[in-house]
């Protein structure tokens, strides 16, 4: 085993000091990725420094360069903002400063720096390391070191982490703070929502993004903007008559309320400011409707960061100090970054040219080409936006004759009402006639279906829930009635929504084919439930809000043990025998061990998790969280658990159980559910209107490939013929048989302080940018 997997055990810090610092404007979960380097970096036994103040701390030395505990990060995760101060720094840009920017590294014998910051922040760590050996010589020269310390010290490495709410960075999905700062914007979108819609009114929010227009564009998908103006994609000329025309449109449609958003550098074709007041401006002049202005500003950058970048970054933070124990003399500055689940390394300077070339082209009107320089995530988004936004004249739209139903099936999960509105719109579009069924399968076999409007589904994507109605009926013992009602309503295709039952559906429905000829149509299945534990698919709709109350609530239960000194908390997560949402929320709140069914555990393990609260308790840190997965041991269950760390931990810590319940489900689905819902249903939408076109011309066909379910394989979105999916399956325990998370959990034991071993074979490949889109 030891051949083939190459574990970090073999990569000592010993001797090494590593320094960390914050640069450029703040972003949600920078602590997070602190608290991930101090930790780690402490963890393989190098020394870690924090350097207060970014670039400016270094310049000045004295205490601006500490050394870290362990205990000295704790309490951080949950921190928006950076905790050790960031600034901007000119005299950075000087060598004179950067001259003695390199004596105060020398002096503690930093030679590994890890940045986290935006662009300009890395390019000048960059060139702080190609500059140091030059600096080196001058510091011996003028008597500063010594030639053995120049020696000692020869070589800077450098691995950089970004940190920037704007998402404007080449070669990663996500920066770290992203996610954040879409989660405050959706916040206020809904809370203005419900007063737009009392008062009949227009409202124009202003969202952050100087020079990229992606919080603007994932904002106006995730809440169904009328309008959306980027720097990216300057509108056509005329485009003032056309958004007039679509407000006006809806406002004749019965919609209360409309929602432009605008990207601070939002630009027209001859590259002028579009501002705020202008288009204010505009809707009071040609439409007289009542408007208001909002400015999001900071707001965007402030408060707790969400699930997803807390796990960003603690990842990124992980991955950033084996790269640095990796690198040798000759070794480029990189920086880590995440393409779909897995963690890379990219050339930091290929990185910054491209997000330059993005800048450069915009500059010079080359609009498409800077969209494509963007990345494949940019894009996506875009295209889907395009593809919802313009609602076509009926006699502009292409009349296909066929009808597709759309249902629920399951428990509810957040981003479900987003899938089915997205599905349903680009349904329209495609010239087909949408019906609704409720209440799943069920509801299917009473008739309880009707044709749905563009209208009918308006304002859904911030509904959590199931506003179809859902229930875990199985067709199996209703195939007849549901045949029937397949033949009556003349259903040409199914688009089936839901958790786990999706798999066990399409399986009946592909086996009733040979009887009953209406299931041979197209049927497409998209994963939705918050236990994320459909097979096919590394996430479901729903999960990432799931992750969010969790994690909330966790925050809030730890936060209750401030004024009282050791405790410990046991809280059971749902998830059925998936232990994702254990795991995930394990790492994201800080926990100290997580229970799951897959990861089998015995009274050995439970005495050593005591002892190891018991150590903890003698530390500055007073209090421990335990996660347990509610079907993760049937003898060992929550009460046990909770009973057992009472009776051992007397006399030095007391215990506090919290069974979490239905609260996970979540209220209004995350920014990411709300997006991911609306992408996959309406690529889920565009292939079942090419199947209907095959089909049409063939014939009814018992395809196996008729009968897809599309899921997220790493970073693309694949459809796969469920066929396949039979053999991946554990049908007893409802769980994948393999499970990308589960390479998780060792993180979230060494960011506890527990000894394991850590399998990083499948990280640390450094690959070029353009490869990584």
């Amino acid at each position: 085993m030891q051949d083939t997997k190459k574990f970090f055990e073999n990569l000592s810090g010993a001797g090494k000091s590593i320094g960390v610092l914050t640069s450029g404007g703040d972003a949600q979960g920078m602590n997070a990725a602190v608290r991930a380097v101090v930790r780690m970096g402490i963890y393989v036994g190098a020394k870690v420094y924090f350097i207060h103040e970014g670039y400016q701390g270094m310049v000045d030395g004295g205490d601006n360069i500490k050394e870290a505990s362990w205990e000295s990060v704790s309490s951080m995760l949950q921190v928006g903002g950076t905790v050790i101060g960031s600034a901007r720094c000119k005299d950075f840009r000087t060598h004179e400063g950067r001259l003695r920017a390199a004596l105060n590294l020398v002096q503690r014998g930093i030679t590994n720096l890890c940045v986290i910051g935006g662009d300009g922040s890395l390019t000048g760590a960059n060139l702080f390391r190609e500059e140091w050996s030059g600096l080196l010589d001058e510091l011996v020269q003028s008597g500063q070191i010594s030639e053995e310390a120049a020696q000692t010290h020869s070589a800077l490495h450098i691995v950089g982490m970004v940190g920037s709410i704007d998402n404007d960075f080449c070669g990663t999905d996500m920066t770290i703070g992203t996610d954040s700062a879409l989660h405050r914007i959706i916040e206020v979108v809904d809370a203005i929502m419900t007063t737009a819609q009392s008062h009949q009114r227009t409202f124009v929010l202003e969202v952050m993004g100087r020079h990229c227009g992606y919080l603007a564009l994932v904002s106006a998908l995730a809440c169904g903007a009328d309008w959306v103006l980027i720097p990216e994609m300057p509108p056509k000329d005329g485009w003032e008559e056309q958004m007039c025309h679509k407000l006006s449109e809806n406002r004749a449609d019965k919609k209360r309320l409309n929602i432009i958003i605008v990207a601070e550098g939002a630009i027209d074709q001859n590259n002028k400011p579009i501002t705020t007041e202008l288009i204010k401006d505009l809707v009071v002049r040609c439409l007289g409707f009542d408007t208001r202005v909002t400015i999001l500003g900071h707001v965007q950058r402030g408060g707790t960061p969400s699930a997803f970048d807390r796990i960003l970054a603690s990842r990124m933070g992980v991955e950033a100090v084996l790269a640095l124990l990796e690198a040798s003399p000759g070794t480029p500055a990189c920086v880590v970054s995440l393409c779909g689940n897995q963690a890379v390394r990219l050339p930091l300077m290929e990185c910054v040219q491209m997000t330059q070339e993005v800048q450069k082209a915009m500059d010079e009107k080359r609009f498409e080409e800077a969209v494509k320089l963007r990345g494949r995530s940019f894009e996506n988004n875009l295209n889907t936006y395009k593809l919802l936004s313009h609602r076509k004249i009926d006699a502009e739209l292409p009349r296909s004759s066929f009808n597709v139903a759309v249902l629920n099936v399951g428990a509810p999960a957040a981003g479900m009402n987003a899938a089915v509105r997205s599905a349903v719109r680009v349904g329209i579009t495609e010239g087909h006639t949408l019906f609704a069924v409720n209440d799943g399968f069920e509801g299917f076999s009473k008739g309880q279906i009707k044709e749905i409007k563009w209208g009918d589904v308006g304002g859904w994507t911030g509904q959590g829930g199931s506003l179809l109605g859902t229930k875990r009926t199985l067709p199996a013992k209703h195939i007849d009635k549901i045949a029937e009602q397949m033949r009556i309503h003349n259903i040409n295709a199914l688009l089936v929504i839901g958790g786990f039952e999706v798999c066990n559906v399409t399986f009946t429905l592909v086996d009733a084919r040979s009887r009953y000829e209406e299931f041979c149509v197209p049927m497409c299945m998209l994963p939705a439930t918050i236990s994320n534990n459909v097979s096919g698919t590394d996430l479901s709709i729903g999960a990432d809000t799931s992750l969010n109350a969790i994690v909330e609530t966790c925050d809030r239960i730890k936060q209750s043990a401030s004024g009282t000194k050791r405790r410990v908390f046991i809280i059971e997560t749902m998830g059925g025998y998936c232990g994702y949402l254990a795991t995930v929320g394990g790492l994201a709140a800080g926990a100290d061990a997580a229970y799951i069914y897959e990861e089998p555990f015995d009274i050995r393990d439970l005495q050593s998790n005591v002892e190891h609260l018991t150590e903890k308790m003698k530390t500055s840190i007073q209090r421990g969280l335990v996660l347990r997965n509610e079907n993760c041991s049937e003898n060992y269950t929550t009460d046990f658990i909770y009973q057992l760390y009472s009776e051992e931990g007397k006399g030095v810590f007391d215990c506090r159980k919290n069974v979490l319940g239905h609260m996970q489900q979540g209220g209004a689905p995350s920014p990411f559910d709300r997006n991911f819902g609306t992408k996959i249903a309406a690529k889920a939408m565009q292939w079942i209107s090419k199947k209907l076109k095959e089909f049409y011309r063939t014939g009814k066909e018992k395809l196996d490939d008729s009968a897809c379910l599309l899921g997220m394989r790493r970073r693309a979105l694949v459809f796969q013929p469920v066929i396949q999916l039979k053999d991946e399956t554990d049908f007893v325990h409802r769980i994948p048989k393999e499970q990308w998370w589960l390479r998780l959990r060792p993180l979230m034991k060494i960011l506890a302080k527990y000894k394991t071993s850590y399998d990083v074979s499948d990280s640390g490949q450094f690959i070029h940018h353009l490869n990584a889109e």
